[in-house]
């Protein structure tokens, strides 16, 4: 038997237990999966605020996106969508399945979603794996991918088409993401050097230099330092200088503008590496863009449209079958919300849209949540002035010079 027979036979035993495993009455996830598989705690994350706001930021906005199945342009349901969209499994959401998967993608360079399926093979139940848990390699003698992951009770082999698998950018000899804070390493560190610096700065107390005129022995020493302790601590901080003494403050080594300077050094390489837009992150501090229009625009065009087409590829791959496909069925995250801009700009665009017509009054009611009111208003109109765009042109000019005879028009 070759190597690809026994792997495929292994795998598809495997995949039997497994599911056998699922479906038994405890639901026990850590039979064969092992450790938390909801994500890992990176120590990293938890400790740099960048980070965990850039991480959280991308994990929400993903998550928050509406997706649908459409076909043709037309929104439809199935029971691969269902899945997805309402329940992948029983303990989890779909915004809990995509904030997993992304929260994991941006901490290790990879997400990893092991997909089953039913007697029809079609899919029940998406649960999310821990990236540590889960290694790929090429099938010398087919060249496919498999997934080997590594469970409390074996090892189970998980062929590609069952595994939605997002990443980071990778090479063409590299199957696995690269983690994003692997590149951060070196900029995590040197910012976690500043503000330990500076937090043992603030915390050290006040010191002060006492300069007397005359030689003090040991004991007199002593003394005149715990009468000057004890001073300083009854009169809140207010000194007495005597005759003959000098008191000097020993400034401390803390410089708030080189710890903000290392702050905007650390958002910039990290925005950078997060592929944000650094104005993004520097609107902590008060924001440089002219809108909010134009920042988010951005955002979608330089960040979240490269993830979100990872995510709908793999979805349109590996939950829907190829006749789904060829039927015109397809996965799309809806990005718009996050572009309609202020109330002027919407208007603008609707306006626009109705009178030149390639929008209809229903069409915007959508778009703003409101329900349609159908017959009329489900129409696409053109100005001339407004006529409905599928009425003959040589009729407009009489139709709307009867409409005026009608209404008393202008004489």
């Amino acid at each position: 038997m070759k190597l690809w027979q026994r792997i495929k036979t292994t795998a598809y035993m495997a995949y039997a237990g497994a599911t056998t495993g699922w479906k038994g009455s405890t639901w026990d996830f850590s039979n064969w999966f092992g450790r938390t598989f909801w994500g890992i705690d990176n120590s990293q994350l938890a400790t740099n605020e960048t980070i965990f706001s850039v991480i959280s930021r991308l994990a929400n906005t993903v998550s928050a996106l509406p997706i649908k199945l459409h076909q043709h342009y037309d929104v439809i349901q199935n029971e691969a969508s269902d899945v997805l969209i309402n329940e992948p499994n029983q303990n989890m959401s779909s915004f809990d399945l995509l904030n997993a998967l992304e929260v994991s993608r941006n901490e290790t360079g990879n997400g990893y979603a092991i997909i089953l399926r039913d007697i029809r093979l079609r899919p029940s139940e998406i649960i999310p794996l821990d990236p540590s848990c889960v290694t790929e390699f090429i099938n010398k003698d087919d060249g496919l991918l498999w997934y080997q992951v590594q469970g409390e009770r074996g090892t189970m082999f998980v062929a590609n088409t069952d595994m939605i698998h997002v990443k980071h950018i990778r090479g063409p000899a590299r199957i696995r993401g690269l983690s994003p804070l692997k590149v951060l390493a070196n900029t995590i560190k040197y910012d976690k050097a500043v503000q330990e610096f500076s937090l043992s700065e603030m915390e050290k107390k006040e010191s002060f230099i006492l300069k007397y005129a005359a030689n003090l022995d040991k004991d007199k020493r002593a003394a005149v330092i715990a009468d000057f302790r004890r001073f300083y601590q009854e009169n809140g901080g207010i000194l007495m200088q005597e005759p003959g003494v000098e008191i000097t403050e020993m400034k401390k080594q803390y410089f708030a503008s080189d710890t903000l300077a290392s702050e905007r050094i650390t958002r910039s390489r990290v925005a950078n590496v997060f592929n944000m837009p650094v104005s993004f992150l520097n609107d902590m501090e008060g924001g440089t863009l002219s809108s909010n229009e134009q920042q988010m625009i951005q955002f979608v065009q330089m960040t979240l449209t490269p993830i979100v087409k990872q995510y709908e590829n793999e979805f349109n791959r590996k939950l829907l079958t190829r006749q789904d496909r060829l039927d015109g069925k397809y996965f799309k995250f809806n990005l718009g919300g996050l572009l309609r801009g202020d109330t002027a700009a919407r208007t603008a665009l609707y306006h626009s849209g109705l009178r030149d017509g390639w929008l209809s009054r229903d069409e915007v009611r959508e778009l703003e949540d409101k329900p349609p009111r159908g017959g009329a208003a489900a129409e696409l109109w053109i100005s001339g002035d407004m006529y409905p765009l599928e009425m003959d042109p040589t009729l407009r000019k009489s139709t709307a010079a009867a409409s005026t005879v009608e209404g008393g028009g202008n004489e």
